[in-house]
């Protein structure tokens, strides 16, 4: 919807807001959410194969300071969770941010927002299907498995159950989300034993002495810290789902301030909590990228079922994230679609109310991921980790500028204003945008992957101009029709 048609809509009195959804993209679905699965996918969105798997590789360069790389870019993580929330309660939408991008920058803005997203979460399918397949070599039994075999396998039971139903996605979130939350809390507890008996956890004492005798808190320096900020930010990439879900509840006033208030402890206890606890457990460098520092410390105090089931864990993780992304696109193209900027296949939903189009897309995607790991298994999820954190710093972006047109149009008495509101605005937006722009800056200084990931912006920024001009006329008539059917 363009800013001239928002503002026509505007002048029209309300009532029939209920009767016709404000974006032609939110017909259809169903409300089959509940408030535990929104508050689950909230949690299942802060703890994901960013912790789970990418916290090894982080803690090996950056030691224990990444716990205040976790709780900085948590903040951050929180403002843009907050600033969507608030804009889920002014319209729910399972467009979400891309329907509050074509309201606020034009369709243009829909544009750029829904693809920059569609890459991140098609990039993160690769991640994740890429982590699966490492999952499953922990076991001898998977060993002779080539790994792109594991990961097409693990690709093809997601999509299947994603295609069922939102009821039967909501239900799976919910229960892995369980399962994530119950194995972390259980970890923890273990952690805090072994600190406080002092028992040995292959061969080191834990305690403050694993930092102090291993360089400190920041043993090889500053700049590996910042070298991982866009990782990190990664790791919290699924929190926006928050908003996608809220098109689906019945009651999305009530669910999503309790779901994103709730986020910024999660990220405390889960997030910075752990690491702290992996860091007083082992030295740095004992863990490593292609392990779950979970799975490291488990399988050192003897026990080596305890490192078999945090794989299944961190597996069951993974297929998370993967379950997510494949809803979330799925959702996100379909808005596209009904406005003219996405393939039109994309917009189809079959008889559960699933747009199985957009989902379909995504998975083509993420089959090329399956070719990476076939071609570069070792380098395949630190690759896709890099250029989906394109996508998801973009993504943010988008939010906090929609955010900002958002609040002077409410300052200007266009639009009002929930209760539930982003503090500190408009510093809060600022200077969450520095901060994310910063972090994709900081890629710069990583020659290996992070400087030839930033060299790509161009390529992309080429292809998003040549796909706008080749999809614009069919986005003009959307708009004019949509526009019409406003001012009847």
């Amino acid at each position: 919807m363009s800013k001239d048609a928002v503002n026509t809509a505007v002048a029209a009195p309300r009532t029939d807001a209920a009767q016709v959804p404000a974006d032609a993209g939110d017909a259809g679905y169903s409300k089959d959410l509940k408030a535990r699965h929104v508050n689950m996918i909230a949690i299942g969105g802060a703890i994901g194969t960013g912790l789970f798997l990418g916290a090894g590789g982080r803690l090996h360069n950056a030691g224990p300071a990444l716990a205040i790389a976790y709780l900085v870019c948590g903040i951050f993580a929180f403002f843009v969770v907050r600033a969507l929330g608030e804009l889920v309660l002014y319209r729910p939408s399972s467009g979400s941010f891309v329907s509050y991008a074509r309201e606020f920058l034009g369709e243009k803005g829909a544009y750029v927002a829904g693809w920059m997203y569609f890459l991140n979460w098609s990039t993160t399918g690769i991640a994740d299907i890429t982590a699966i397949a490492l999952y499953t070599h922990y076991w001898s039994l998977f060993t002779d498995i080539p790994q792109w075999v594991l990961a097409l396998i693990a690709l093809a039971v997601v999509l299947a159950v994603n295609l069922i139903s939102v009821k039967i996605f909501g239900e799976m979130e919910f229960w892995f989300a369980i399962i994530k939350v119950a194995t972390l809390v259980a970890f923890m507890f273990v952690g805090i034993f072994l600190l406080a008996t002092q028992q040995e956890v292959g061969g080191t004492t834990p305690g403050l002495s694993v930092i102090t005798d291993n360089g400190g808190v920041f043993p090889h320096g500053l700049m590996p810290v910042v070298l991982v900020m866009q990782g990190v930010i990664f790791a919290y990439a699924a929190l926006e789902l928050v908003g996608v879900a809220a098109g689906e509840t019945a009651e999305p006033e009530k669910v999503v301030p309790r779901a994103v208030n709730s986020i910024m402890w999660r990220v405390g206890v889960f997030y910075v909590g752990s690491v702290v606890l992996l860091a007083l457990l082992l030295p740095g460098s004992v863990y490593s990228a292609d392990q779950s520092p979970f799975v490291t410390v488990l399988s050192k105090i003897g026990v080596p079922a305890a490192g078999d089931v945090m794989n299944l864990v961190v597996l069951t993780a993974a297929m998370s994230s993967l379950n997510s992304g494949l809803y979330s696109t799925g959702r996100i193209l379909r808005s596209m679609a009904m406005a003219g900027s996405a393939p039109k296949f994309t917009a189809r939903m079959n008889r559960s109310q699933v747009p199985y189009g957009g989902i379909l897309l995504t998975c083509a995607v993420c089959v090329l991921g399956v070719g990476l790991n076939y071609l570069m298994p070792s380098q395949a999820f630190e690759i896709v980790l890099n250029v989906a954190s394109l996508g998801i710093i973009s993504t943010w972006v988008i939010i906090m500028i929609c955010h900002l047109v958002f609040v002077r149009r409410a300052k200007a008495g266009l639009v009002d204003r929930p209760h539930f509101r982003l503090p500190g605005s408009p510093v809060t937006e600022i200077a969450t945008i520095v901060f994310l722009l910063a972090c994709l800056g900081m890629m710069w200084n990583d020659p290996e992957v992070g400087r030839k990931t930033l060299l790509l912006i161009p390529v992309i920024a080429a292809m998003l101009v040549a796909g706008w001009y080749a999809i614009r006329r069919r986005a003009t008539r959307a708009e004019d029709q949509e526009l019409t059917e406003l001012t009847k």
